[in-house]
């Protein structure tokens, strides 16, 4: 947990703010043996003011962040064995709300981000309509996404497991792994 161990320098690479150091900590953590790492960056519920909300608040810290943790995992020989997995729990409307210039929650589209362990970088999956309301390609689910990051990590997402009474637990019941991210 000491990042102010790191050199100055790589500290300003991946921001000297919460987002930025929190990721420095999660290449420590995973670089240290860590299997699992959540790194949170809340604030996104940009019901006002959502385009100054994202261009000065939310977006500088969140692209730095990531791009420096994406680098320093694949220079240090960690990526290809970590995933990396951005995601919220919904999109954002299409339309400008009259509330203030906001965005209000939308389930029918959303984005996220996946990188390492194997996945090919650059890769755009699935496409919406002109005004990214609806999918204009088969939709995925949060099970194919859950399904994709427990596959990439080797975890047979359809494998039933135990409790110690016996009772099954599914990890993921019905998602299939998106294979259009490893190609």
């Amino acid at each position: 947990f000491q990042i102010d161990a790191e050199p100055a320098e790589l500290r300003e690479k991946y921001g000297r703010n919460t987002f930025g150091q929190s990721c420095l900590l999660a290449r420590r953590l995973v670089e240290a043996g860590t299997r699992c790492v959540s790194v949170y960056n809340g604030g996104w519920d940009t019901h006002q003011n959502n385009f100054s909300d994202l261009k000065n608040t939310l977006l500088p810290p969140w692209d730095q962040g990531l791009a420096a943790l994406i680098a320093d995992l694949h220079d240090r020989g960690l990526l290809e064995n970590t995933i990396v997995w951005c995601t919220g729990e919904f999109g954002r409307t299409p339309k400008i709300n009259d509330m203030g210039a906001g965005r209000d929650h939308w389930a029918r589209a959303m984005s996220m981000v996946y990188a390492g362990c194997g996945i090919r970088g650059g890769n755009i999956i699935g496409e919406t309509d002109k005004t990214a309301s609806e999918p204009t390609t088969d939709p995925y689910s949060p099970d194919d996404a859950a399904a994709s990051f427990y596959h990439a990590l080797g975890i047979d997402p359809h494998r039933e497991y135990h409790t110690r009474d016996g009772r099954p637990v599914m990890i993921v019941q019905n998602g299939t792994p998106i294979t259009e991210l490893w190609s």
